[in-house]
């Protein structure tokens, strides 16, 4: 299908959904990688807001990597599969990437019999669900704080299952499932009471007798027998999970299925240049299995040797991904146009004007044939206006009018554009480049102004208290990994790297997981403020979420002295002729710019006043 510019294609995607066929089957759409598929997902929130939308993310590791996922994503995985294999009926897309789609997964049968229901009020066994939570992939912690922990108090279990929802508080008198409810991780608070409980496993891999005997048996098939300088043998052996054991998938099964397995009936849509992209995809794969194989008979190794699985056992390779989407409706989205013949659609949709000639003008006015242009489109269809932020559409709303185009309407989403002709809209849309479809148009930020500007990234000032010598660190004194969060200092400690000494500070994390950092980089650490706290887990996402919750209370606080000082500045500005806004008559004083530079600038205010006391909020 051709004819199907960025934007427009999230039209088609909708249209794929059988609303107006009366079909209503799901959808797939194929991304070519990450950001294509965030822009995807933010198109269809303004473009159809009513249509459910599911994700499944790929594996943030590379193929044959000695780490393993990030629990967080898959427990976003294994929720979205346990969705799907229990029938999930209506029209929905299911947002993914190439990545995700070619690599296999567990079957549906798995996947059911690998979840957890319970009611308030029905007798629970205690020791079948904690046995439960160990083979399901779930993490024993002391308190819960990413999917994939549990914790044991008495009669109180929390579980952080997959999923958006949040952890769980189990209340248990005796075998009998007292009382249920949602909670906040980091105040306690309870957010919502739940009379039936249901969760799935939070990993693919899943660590049950018939699992570890499957997998200690294909293991000897293929590499034959494990010595005991083995540790992926020995830790599944013993039922423990292993770093990276995700990479051995196929051996823990006893077949897999792909994505598209789990959706037989629905169509799918593969953006541009996916073909391309997939078969680039799997040289790469096997590249990596053939040096991984190769590596395995050389000699003199300082590490473990890896011994890959099959790269046909967990991946697609061409003639796999062909068999898989035989069966379905498959469209190939290309931004261009294409010359008619079988098989060959042409959606209509063009490129928009970009207005890079009139930019490089001086003396051109940019907003007047940007006027211009709204006008003339205004006369065959609609058209809309996508910015990037609601301070962005409210300046171009304002250039419009000086520039004699007046009546435009701001809207949360496509729903309030009627059929016709003659309107125009200003819309929040992150869009990059907008297009011309019948009785449409969308122009984007960037086709009038071009690429978004950045500031130039200030000096980042080091914190006080960040460590610039070893001497003044105690052992278990407790300190904070810009990248992995609260661990305890236990000292130096010398190791040996490719054959030579390096001196090292050895951090101690959760579950006793250690982290050896080298003595030059130890402005990475700076003390911790308590003497007490919680260690967080090496490679965990708990850190990561600590650090997003603070960057937002940042943006908050500096919204707020921004408007104080808005409203001192308004009391002693020149009186404007009719401001759009209080933040007019503040620019009439004291002019900026929204780039990253006024955040960081207002960042350092804080730091300074946090500085004389011990808390602002």
């Amino acid at each position: 299908m051709g004819g199907a510019p960025e934007g427009f294609d999230a039209r088609i995607v909708v249209r794929e959904l059988g609303h107006e066929l009366g079909r209503g089957q799901p959808v797939v759409h194929v991304a070519r990688d990450d950001k294509r598929a965030e822009a995807m997902r933010a198109a269809l929130a303004v473009l159809a807001p009513a249509v459910a939308v599911l994700d499944f993310p790929a594996w943030d590791c590379l193929p044959f990597d000695r780490v393993s996922p990030n629990p967080e994503i898959c427990a976003r995985r294994m929720a979205t599969l346990a969705l799907l294999a229990d029938g999930l009926s209506g029209p929905f897309v299911l947002l993914t990437t190439l990545n995700a789609a070619t690599q296999k997964v567990p079957t549906r049968e798995v996947v059911r019999a690998a979840s957890f229901r319970a009611e308030v009020g029905g007798r629970v066994d205690e020791q079948r669900l904690k046995g439960f939570l160990a083979r399901m992939g779930f993490t024993p912690v002391s308190t819960v704080a990413e999917p994939g922990d549990y914790a044991l108090r008495g009669g109180i279990v929390d579980i952080f299952p997959p999923g958006p929802g949040g952890p769980i508080r189990l209340d248990f008198f005796g075998d009998v499932l007292d009382g249920a409810r949602r909670f906040d991780p980091e105040t306690q608070r309870t957010t919502e009471k739940l009379k039936r409980v249901e969760f799935s496993a939070v990993s693919e891999v899943i660590l049950d007798e018939a699992a570890i005997a499957r997998f200690r048996q294909n293991y000897r098939i293929s590499f034959g027998a494990a010595g005991t300088d083995d540790p992926l043998y020995e830790a599944v052996s013993a039922g423990r999970k292993h770093q990276g054991m995700e990479h051995w998938l196929p051996f823990f099964h006893e077949r897999l299925e792909t994505l598209f397995d789990y959706l037989p009936g629905a169509s799918v849509v593969l953006d541009d240049q996916v073909t391309a992209a997939r078969l680039a995809r799997w040289e790469a794969i096997a590249d990596s299995y053939d040096s991984r194989h190769e590596a395995m008979g050389a000699k003199g190794r300082i590490d473990t040797v890896y011994k890959p699985v099959p790269a046909e056992d967990l991946y697609l390779d061409d003639a796999g991904w062909e068999t898989a989407v035989a069966a379905l409706r498959v469209v190939q989205l290309s931004p261009l146009p294409q010359s008619p013949g079988p098989g060959v659609l042409d959606a209509g949709a063009r490129a928009g004007r970009n207005f890079a000639p009139e930019r490089q003008q001086e003396k051109i006015n940019l907003f007047g044939a940007l006027a211009e242009h709204v006008q003339a489109l205004s006369k065959s269809g609609q058209v809309v206006i996508a910015s990037w932020s609601d301070g962005a559409r409210e300046r171009l709303k304002g250039l419009l009018v000086d520039n004699g185009v007046s009546g435009a309407k701001e809207i949360a989403d496509f729903r309030e554009v009627p059929e016709g002709k003659g309107g125009l809209f200003l819309v929040v849309w992150p869009l990059e480049a907008g297009f011309v479809a019948p009785g449409l148009a969308v122009i984007s930020e960037q086709d009038v102004l071009g690429e978004r500007l950045v500031g130039k990234p200030r000096r980042k000032r080091k914190a006080d208290n960040f460590l610039r010598e070893v001497d003044t660190l105690s052992v278990g004194d407790l300190v904070v990994h810009v990248e992995h969060g609260v661990g305890r200092y236990l000292g130096i400690e010398t190791i040996t790297a490719l054959g030579a000494p390096h001196a090292c500070v050895m951090l101690e994390y959760a579950e006793n997981a250690k982290l050896y950092l080298p003595v030059e980089n130890i402005e990475l650490l700076s003390r911790y403020g308590h003497e007490d706290g919680l260690l967080d887990r090496l490679g965990g996402g708990a850190w990561q979420a600590k650090k997003a919750k603070l960057k937002e209370r940042i943006k908050e606080i500096a919204d707020r002295l921004m408007r104080v000082a808005a409203e001192r500045a308004l009391r002693h500005a020149p009186i404007l002729e009719a401001p759009h806004s209080i933040w007019e008559a503040f620019a009439a004083r004291f002019p900026y710019q929204e780039t990253d530079d006024q955040l960081t600038a207002i960042a350092d205010v804080v730091a300074d006043l946090e500085k004389g006391s011990r808390w602002i909020g």
